[in-house]
């Protein structure tokens, strides 16, 4: 199994524990990730309000470089992922939109043809590697242990452009990924919210609110850990919460971990291998 490895800015900066992990267990699996090195930044969802047409080209050549080596993309960040995605639907979906990208990406050799699929890390792992598969490979099972599931919202919605099989309002995916690595899931209302990211900002006690009710709820349905599918649901939920359990009025913490992480500790990495010391709020042993 191979796929174009598109590097999104938070892990090439704040969190580059994230794809460490990923890239010290991948070769288990026999999953090879060539990275894109050339690519360039999603927007983080907001050049799309700048200048739509920047945000076009801009996506469209990442998705270009993964064509050109006849591999589908993959990333681990979910707003990499929205971002991308909605490009390519534009682009699918409007003849003069996908004209107009390759006038631009002609000037470097490149083209968007609309052959490469945009994916996951997540959906990679469920769906083309598959859960059975994977629960044979693990080697530290995560018995005992609770996780509780924060999704995020931007690979749940908007549900059209997302092919990982979720329901928006009752997801299972990750779940189900954990289960397979031999841990246990809690439910809570706030797993499919927002982590509050966006808005820090702009409006910081609204984003400590949101991520609050998620920790907080978290904590009180006894779970170990909090899992994430993506780095900047980690850094709102990690980085900042301290400031979010002082906005609910709580004096409580919990790990959060991407789900890269969580992977890697079932296959055997050690804690200090997955970067987990390098969190705000540590691992219960690290």
């Amino acid at each position: 199994m191979k796929y174009a490895y598109y590097i999104s800015c938070i892990n090439e900066s704040m969190t580059k524990e994230l794809d460490q992990s990923l890239f010290l267990w991948n070769s288990q699996l026999g999953i090879e990730l060539v990275r894109l090195d050339e690519g360039t930044c999603c927007g983080g969802s907001n050049t799309d309000f700048v200048h739509p047409n920047v945000n076009l080209v801009n996506n469209a050549r990442n998705i270009a470089l993964a064509e050109k080596l006849g591999l589908d993309l993959v990333t681990s960040c979910n707003t990499c992922l929205l971002g991308i995605l909605h490009v390519k639907h534009e682009i699918d979906s409007d003849p003069k939109k996908k004209e107009l990208v390759n006038h631009y990406l002609k000037k470097q050799g490149l083209e968007y043809k609309g052959t490469s699929a945009v994916k996951h890390l997540l959906w990679v792992l469920n769906e083309d590697y598959g859960l059975d598969k994977l629960k044979a490979k693990v080697k530290k099972p995560l018995t005992g242990i609770k996780f509780a599931s924060f999704y995020g919202c931007h690979i749940l919605r908007p549900s059209h452009l997302m092919k990982g099989g979720d329901n928006p309002n009752a997801p299972r995916s990750l779940d189900m990924l954990v289960e397979a690595l031999g841990g246990e899931t809690v439910e809570y209302a706030s797993n499919n919210k927002c982590c509050g990211f966006h808005t820090l900002l702009v409006a910081p006690e609204e984003s400590f609110n949101v991520a609050g009710k998620a920790l907080v709820e978290a904590v009180e349905k006894d779970a170990d850990y909090i899992v994430t599918p993506c780095p900047l649901c980690h850094m709102s939920l990690d980085a900042y919460q301290g400031d979010s359990m002082a906005a609910m009025g709580k004096d409580a913490s919990i790990p959060v971990l991407h789900l890269s992480q969580v992977v890697g500790m079932a296959l055997g990495l050690s804690e200090k291998e997955l970067g987990l010391g390098k969190h705000v709020v540590t691992t219960r042993s690290a």
